[in-house]
């Protein structure tokens, strides 16, 4: 999830709440790339942090080799301005080729019409991806909407430094987490980096939560408005996250999940509930001493088998200008060369494409691997696992007011529920 989004949207700027249009404009230019011609392909990335947005412009400059007629016009708006406003965007003018994720929030958009069918390009490009990953990629209808580019893990991340001198070893249950967590105070450090204020964070602890104590089927249901947010499951996973937030940095809801990383960087919390991106804010060899592990197990029968491992990639737009050059470029893109160009520069994320040469993945990579390719079941996310809708609209004001007031469960829970029948109702 390099969460660093930006956005193209012309004349559906006003969606953009508190950002002047016109600084939009300024900064990107028309939506779906003003200015550019007939050749060029525009691009609209949501790579707006610093390590991701100089990997995909790696990435972008390997395209088209030497054929020097072959452009692309790069949109680069904000991370998360970007997926608060992926509606309006792919309603206005969207750009040729957008970045995107896998997932049910990928299959929503492709429901709606405003996703370009890829299926043509991937009976060229199937062979060098899993059956999963081609799984995930596609539609309710059967056709492919999605191109995948890499994955990245969300673990318990730690500074291995930190567990060798304090004689710390990994939990393996909740259990056995909390009474690390005792332990960390007592040596002075806060136990968990926590943040919130992007409103997605939380995300991830809540999904594990609920995968680890409810199994991966009950999660999705959820996720799909299937399940009740009334259920006792779901007081019994909020009731166990009220008792781990005393170990959790408080104000979370003003701290960005940049500003948590580097509080794991500088020593000063002892482990962090993130993405692999935790690395961008490490560098030599502090990020050879990260390190991170799976998230305890809580209930028996689930174990650890669920791991919360996004897809990030592409998607064309259902009405492209230049659907020729967009359709090259998203070939170029499913190539393992181009993917290894991004994680050179950025590498915390693990390559989709199965032929990329991985011997050059640094530990993290390894290891990230590894506990993606031995999970029973992966998940997305929980804001590409549901309705955008309902991910931004009600899950993000929900967690950060549980951030908040963690005592009035019942209450929460019920408003969740009133609003899912609101939003998932036909």
């Amino acid at each position: 999830m390099n969460f660093s989004r930006r956005t193209v949207l012309g004349g559906a700027l006003a969606g953009f709440g508190g950002v002047a249009a016109s600084s939009l404009l300024a900064a990107c230019g028309d939506s779906g790339g003003g200015g550019s011609t007939t050749t060029d392909v525009t691009f609209g990335s949501n790579y707006s942090d610093n390590v991701p947005k100089s990997a995909m412009a790696a990435v972008l400059q390997g395209y088209p080799g030497t054929d020097a007629g072959k452009t692309v016009k790069i949109n680069t708006v904000d991370h998360n301005s970007f997926q608060e406003n992926i509606n309006r965007y792919l309603q206005g003018n969207p750009d040729d080729v957008f970045c995107w994720f896998a997932g049910y929030r990928m299959q929503f958009f492709a429901q709606q019409g405003l996703a370009g069918d890829l299926s043509d390009l991937w009976q060229d490009v199937v062979s060098n991806f899993s059956d999963a990953l081609k799984a995930a990629s596609t539609g309710p209808d059967g056709k492919q909407y999605f191109l995948p580019f890499y994955n990245y893990p969300w673990g318990v991340f730690y500074r291995k430094s930190v567990f060798q001198s304090k004689g710390y070893a990994e939990p393996k249950t909740l259990d056995e987490f909390k009474a690390l967590c005792e332990q960390m105070k007592k040596d002075g450090l806060v136990p968990v980096a926590f943040a919130d204020k992007d409103g997605w964070p939380a995300m991830g602890t809540f999904d594990y939560l609920n995968m680890r104590i409810n199994g991966y089927q009950f999660h999705v249901d959820l996720m799909a408005g299937k399940q009740s947010w009334t259920d006792a499951k779901l007081k019994t996973v909020f009731d166990t996250w009220r008792g781990l937030l005393p170990y959790h940095q408080p104000g979370a809801n003003g701290r960005t999940w940049q500003e948590a990383a580097q509080s794991l960087l500088n020593k000063q919390t002892g482990m962090y509930v993130g993405g692999t991106f935790v690395g961008e804010q490490f560098t030599g060899a502090d990020l050879a001493d990260l390190d991170f592990f799976a998230f305890p197990e809580i209930n028996s029968e689930f174990g650890q088998d669920s791991v919360e491992a996004p897809i990030d990639g592409f998607m064309l737009a259902a009405k492209p200008k230049n659907a020729a050059g967009a359709k090259d470029l998203l070939k170029y893109l499913s190539t393992g060369p181009a993917e290894l160009a991004y994680l050179k520069t950025n590498p915390t994320n693990i390559a989709a494409n199965k032929t990329a040469d991985t011997s050059g993945y640094n530990a993290l990579q390894k290891k990230s691997a590894q506990l993606v390719s031995s999970a029973k079941h992966i998940s997305q996310f929980l804001d590409r696992d549901t309705r955008p809708d309902f991910a931004s609209q009600v899950m993000i004001p929900a967690l950060q007011t549980f951030i908040n007031k963690p005592d009035d469960v019942d209450g929460l829970l019920k408003n969740i529920e009133a609003q899912k029948k609101t939003i998932f109702t036909p």
